[in-house]
Parts: C-alpha cells; structure tokens; sequence
C-alpha cells in the first residue's frame, strides 16, 4: 500500500473524522470534507472563526480517520499547516467541491482557511477479509513506526499465545513469531504469556 493510496481512499470517504486537542488538553473530534488530494499531500479548509480553526493554529497538529464500504480505514496523524495562496487554494477547493458553494455563497467562501498535512504518521487497517490486515505506511519525511507486540527470546513455545489469538496470527517455533500485518493489537497473548516473553512495540 502507498501513501497516495490511502490518501485517495481518505478523498473517496470524504467525509472523515478530524481530531485536534482544546485548550484544556481534551480531545476534539470532527467531521471535516477531504477536499483536495495529490502529490503525496491531503488538502482541507475551516472557517477562522471555528475551535478547530484555533486549534489548528495553535497545536500545528491533526489526526484523521476514515472508513469506506469495505471495512477498510486510513489513520493519519502528523503536523498541520496553513497553505500560501489562500484565494488560488479555496477557488479550487470549491471548483473541485461544488456543494461548498451552497454553505459559503459568493465571497463568504473568503472565510475558508486551506491547510495541508504531507507528512506523518498512517495506517491502514482492513477489517473486510480474513484474517484482517494492517499496514503500516510511510508518509511524506517521517518512517513508518511500528506499534503491536512482539514475542521475545525468553519464548519457550508453550503455545499458550497461539491458542488464544483471536487472528490466529501467531506462527509456531522455537521462538514463537507474530504476523503484524494480521494482528489486531489486542493485547491477549502479552497478557496471557505466563512467561512475560511478549512486549509492547
């Protein structure tokens, strides 16, 4: 999976969760249009009078979540920011979004902010097929990091991980091996291990 990939699937839901943090540290969350999406970059627009507006500006930082049809989801999380040629940007926004016009008529469109986030973290997560499948993909500067559980040298292949996986995703050996692109990081064999050989990534 690429990162225009899952961008484009992020463009296809369109309408996606957008979350920030207040003021007061509490999450935010929202259900902003994916306007724009090219060259490995996601473009969006907020009026500057709205929270996520400030919240924007203030933190530099946005995490986004869609899901399509097909069981399938982009996470997206990584620094903000605020676009040159704000009027050029928010004319194409528009021609390119056509309902927009209907919200802000004419010059009220002017209110619009156009931001872009082209680097960060991203994953995505299929939940349509058996047995599921993540990736975990690089995005713009920044290298995939990997999340999940790993089992140890200190593993004595008693099997209890395998046999509570509810992926099936743990492969036998003599050190026993999770397959992350199946695992659903729940948590059950580090917390089942009775010989503490699995840890968090």
């Amino acid at each position: 999976m690429k990162a225009q990939d899952c961008l484009q699937l992020l463009r296809d839901v369109r309408d996606c969760t957008f979350a920030t943090v207040d003021e007061n540290g509490f999450p935010q969350a929202r259900i902003i249009d994916v306007m724009v999406v090219e060259n490995g970059s996601l473009y969006f627009c907020t009026s500057r009078g709205k929270d996520f507006h400030e919240q924007l500006v203030r933190t530099g930082r946005v995490a986004i979540a869609g899901l399509n049809a097909s069981w399938q989801t982009v996470r997206l999380s990584g620094p903000v920011r605020r676009v040159a040629d704000q009027k050029a940007w928010i004319d194409r926004i528009f021609a390119e979004n056509p309902s927009m016009n209907n919200v802000y008529p004419g010059d009220s469109r002017y209110i619009l902010d156009a931001f872009c986030i082209d680097s960060g973290q991203m994953e995505f997560f299929d939940l349509g097929q058996e047995p599921i499948y993540r990736e975990r993909v690089p995005f713009g500067d920044e290298p995939a990091r990997e999340r999940g559980f790993v089992i140890t040298e200190d593993c004595t292949a008693c099997g209890t991980c395998a046999e509570g996986c509810p992926q099936h995703c743990i492969e036998e050996g003599d050190i026993y091996r999770i397959q992350p692109e199946h695992c659903l990081h729940c948590g059950h064999c580090f917390e089942e291990c009775p010989f503490e050989a699995i840890e968090r990534l």
